[in-house]
């Protein structure tokens, strides 16, 4: 016993910052596609090189979009584009609310150079805001509707001593009726689909549903099908959806403190 603290003192701390402070991914991590203005349109790799089917457009027509719920960061887009039309970055924050909010769009201008949307205004400033409500618990039920365990490892490193969710009042309980929400990873298979529609109906309200990683949020690689119901969002309504194959655990961070801002006001706003 005594060997053991003192094998911990000479460790010394190894819990992350974040969210209170910024981090850096590792060198070799790949975050969003992201699409460099001013290049050529014709530049812009063909939507066939993606495996997940994450792009559309192209090919003569003068929109394009990359659709980060359905991205798996694979890199391929970046590797077929010209003249670095393309490029993986590093950014994980990047769970949205709504679905609307991971579509990367690009157009054409009249000289046909790429013109990019500009990001989602919650994009822009949900990292800020939410790093002010730390403290406030969140008990979120995970559900595995028929994922390939890669996302349920990441949600398991967040209760490892690095990463250490509890540290912000957020935990995983045994059972639904415990919870305040459920955190939902796989494309829910038709086998599950009922399981999926009765552990959200024991959770009290108010409630929330997050999607971990691409297929919970589109149905990823796997799509819809008749064994797959294509994403979480086509059997639950879905609040904060976190993109990645997987995300990494302070993507999921972000996330689950951005359905922490989202049950606080569902509860402001109950009678």
């Amino acid at each position: 016993m005594l060997l053991a603290m003192l094998r911990s003192l000479r460790t010394g701390v190894v819990t992350i910052r974040y969210p209170a402070q910024s981090t850096q991914p590792p060198v070799r991590f790949r975050g969003e596609p992201q699409i460099t203005t001013g290049k050529a349109f014709t530049a812009l790799p063909p939507a066939s090189v993606c495996p997940a089917g994450a792009i559309s457009g192209g090919s003569g027509e003068p929109r394009y979009a990359i659709d980060l719920a359905r991205c798996v960061f694979c890199g391929r887009c970046a590797e077929h584009a010209l003249d670095g039309a393309i490029a993986m970055g590093r950014e994980f924050e990047l769970a949205r609310r709504q679905r609307v909010g991971l579509v990367v769009e690009v157009e054409c201008d009249a000289a046909g150079l790429t013109t990019a949307r500009p990001s989602a205004p919650e994009g822009e400033q949900v990292a800020e805001r939410i790093r002010r409500i730390l403290g406030h618990s969140l008990q979120l039920r995970h559900l595995d509707s028929g994922s390939c365990n890669a996302c349920d490892w990441e949600l398991t490193a967040l209760l490892n001593p690095v990463y250490d969710v509890r540290r912000l009042g957020i935990d995983v309980v045994a059972s639904p009726r415990h919870a305040d929400g459920v955190l939902v990873t796989g494309p829910v298979t038709r086998n599950l689909e009922t399981a999926v529609r009765r552990t959200y109906e024991a959770v009290p309200e108010p409630r929330v549903v997050i999607a971990v990683g691409a297929c919970a949020a589109s149905g990823g690689i796997v799509g819809r099908s008749y064994a797959s119901a294509g994403g979480v969002g086509e059997v639950l309504p879905v609040d904060v959806l976190i993109p990645g194959c997987p995300p990494r655990p302070e993507a999921i961070i972000f996330g689950l403190l951005l359905a922490v801002g989202r049950l606080r006001e569902r509860r402001s706003r109950a009678p």
